[in-house]
């Protein structure tokens, strides 16, 4: 209902060509910028955060400054290449200063869009309730610590989990690390013994966690693919036989998507317009034709174990 309440802020900031994304109370506002032409953007959005706040406190709410956020993303190398001080923004009698990292959605951004610090916290976080609950294990049945694990620790694990899509192994492994512990609690064996394999997949059924990032953008693909998942996902995916000219290929029959050119192979090949399509075309050809979602879905997981 809120969303809705607040509807009109994305024309409010299409006016100053700001991009608009919310969920719930939480809005974002981004666009993109040069960096010899950073006082610019500073202003045109600084004048759209203004008329926001003017929007609202004629629909009795308020701007909370506060807990406003300020975050110059880009690669290292184009962060490493601005000389001048990364502007921070005015308004009115507040300043909003720049941030290294801020969370979003439960999800550590870092100014060099990547993914150490997220999955730094993600990792610390799960090691503190894996540490709680080894304390009262003893006092749990393995249905009981099962469930507190889900609860606690997984569940952090695959919360945005799509983000880690092209990630480096080393990101991956630090959640890994994670999943491997949390496995010895609930099947209450100790760091050295063996047989941790087997306890992941064939006792406790749970995918590494590379493989739970190609099951969620695989998952998430086949809703995009049917047209259930959110308008801005869909738009990112296209039939390759639905491009003109391309229908007489051998892809368009085999109902393979398009996977976009990208610049960057550190950043550009992460986004989900080009690593998505790259997820759903890897897919055995039988997949594609699946209608039904469940059945997609457990497919989909028995294919990746089968990989094992």
């Amino acid at each position: 209902m809120f969303i809705l309440y607040v509807a009109d802020l994305e024309d409010v900031a299409a006016k100053h060509s700001v991009n608009i994304h919310g969920y719930a109370d939480d809005m974002q506002l981004y666009l993109h910028g040069r960096r010899d032409d950073m006082t610019s953007t500073v202003h045109r959005l600084e004048n759209c955060i203004t008329d926001i706040g003017q929007w609202m406190s004629a629909n009795r709410l308020k701007l909370n400054t506060e807990k406003t956020e300020l975050l110059w993303a880009g690669s290292r190398p184009s962060q490493s290449s601005v000389t001048v001080c990364r502007p921070s923004l005015q308004l009115g009698t507040d300043i909003v200063t720049v941030q290294d990292d801020v969370r979003l959605l439960g999800v550590t951004i870092s100014s060099d869009l990547s993914l150490q610090r997220h999955v730094s916290n993600v990792s610390a976080t799960a090691f503190y309730w894996l540490c709680q609950l080894r304390r009262v294990r003893r006092s749990l049945d393995s249905e009981s610590a099962a469930t507190f694990v889900h609860a606690f620790v997984t569940s952090r694990v695959d919360q945005c989990n799509a983000l880690l899509a092209g990630a480096t192994k080393s990101v991956t492994d630090t959640l890994q690390r994670v999943m491997n512990a949390a496995a010895r609690v609930v099947s209450d064996t100790r760091k050295f013994d063996r047989g941790l394999t087997q306890i992941l997949h064939d006792d406790l059924h749970w995918l590494d966690v590379a493989d739970r990032v190609t099951y969620k953008l695989g998952v998430t693909m086949h809703r995009c693919r049917h047209g259930k998942a959110t308008q801005y996902l869909v738009d990112c995916c296209t039939l390759v036989n639905n491009v003109v000219g391309r229908q007489h290929l051998g892809s368009a029959t085999q109902q393979l998507m398009v996977v976009p050119r990208h610049r960057l192979s550190t950043v550009g090949c992460r986004a989900f317009a080009v690593h998505g399509p790259r997820v759903w075309n890897s897919l055995p050809d039988d997949f594609g034709a699946q209608q039904d979602y469940e059945s997609f879905r457990q497919g989909l997981k028995t294919w990746l174990f089968s990989r094992y």
